[in-house]
């Protein structure tokens, strides 16, 4: 058993993850971490042997949990004190813990454009720094001012918009910073103007995504010049069942870049089935499909 030191927080020892994620799979963290705040977090990193891993879990959105669990510690991000979100000017800051979706409605209370695409994405900001996420034609660099973190090693540090090396989908930032806080500008606008184009995207997404099953966002990037969801149903996948080790996974027939738990599949079905359209993508129309879901943890 490792050895953890104390904290102020809930530490939580071979704990279950599945109910956190929203494909509702997955085996135990080792030891799962709720922080009572930031100095917690900082403390408990700085005490930590170096030798542990440690992973960030956000609201699992956009994760595969794999059935033999994670390794090391689990770091998750809940509760007040870091789901915060403050307006000043033309400025919005959000704790890491805050729902991409909330930060959107904040924007609208403010008067402040430029951040709705961030309703059309389920997950919080923290992943949103992590992997540049975006929607709709607008990504997180284009907003994004500051960010303020923890090191692996217990130490703040702030990374202003050019700190990041933002591409699609993707940053230069150490993978080891855990996101504590970011900053955003926004453009002033009308409220009412602002939250008729969220309730747009809200709309748009609840009609073509399949957001009330246990699913986990987009599975893959779109390669340069196609959609990935094209790329999959021109390979015959949509509404096909793979089984792995459990029930079955297949892609939504409602949108084919989205993998859905129908019901009794395991993490191993789930990714099972993103590798193998990979696979069937790359044999069929010479296509490299990147995973845009992150996989967490040890197979079984």
């Amino acid at each position: 058993m490792i050895s953890l030191p104390d904290v102020r927080g809930k530490l939580l020892r071979d704990e279950p993850l599945g109910p956190f994620t929203w494909f509702r799979v997955g085996g135990n963290a080792d030891a799962l971490f709720i922080p009572a705040d930031a100095d917690d977090l900082a403390d408990f990193l700085k005490a930590l042997d170096p030798a542990v891993p440690v992973t960030v879990l956000g609201v699992g959105s956009n994760v595969i949990v794999r059935d033999g669990g994670v390794e090391g510690v689990v770091v998750r991000l809940a509760g007040r004190p870091f789901a915060g979100i403050t307006t000043e000017g033309d400025t919005i800051t959000a704790g890491a813990g805050a729902l991409d979706s909330m930060v959107a409605r904040a924007s609208a209370k403010a008067g402040l454009a430029g951040l709705e695409f961030y309703a059309g994405i389920p997950g919080t900001i923290g992943g949103a720094l992590t992997m540049n996420a975006g929607c709709y034609g607008a990504e997180t660099k284009d907003i994004l001012v500051s960010a303020r973190g923890v090191t692996r090693a217990g130490e703040r540090v702030d990374y202003a918009l050019a700190d990041f090396g933002y591409t699609y989908r993707h940053s230069e930032a150490p993978a080891d910073i855990i996101w504590i806080e970011a900053t955003f500008r926004g453009t002033p606008d009308a409220p009412e103007a602002v939250a008729a184009r969220i309730a747009e995207i809200t709309s748009r997404r609840e009609l073509t995504q399949p957001i009330r099953e246990k699913t986990g966002g987009s599975t893959f990037k779109n390669p340069p010049g196609h959609s990935s969801w094209k790329l999959v149903d021109e390979a015959g996948w949509r509404g096909k069942l793979f089984k792995a080790t459990g029930g079955g996974a297949m892609f939504s027939e409602l949108h084919s870049n989205f993998m859905i738990n129908p019901g009794e599949a395991t993490a191993a079905d789930i990714e099972g089935l993103g590798d193998a359209v990979r696979a069937d993508v790359q044999s069929k129309l010479n296509v490299n499909l990147e995973w845009e879901i992150k996989r967490i943890g040890r197979p079984l």
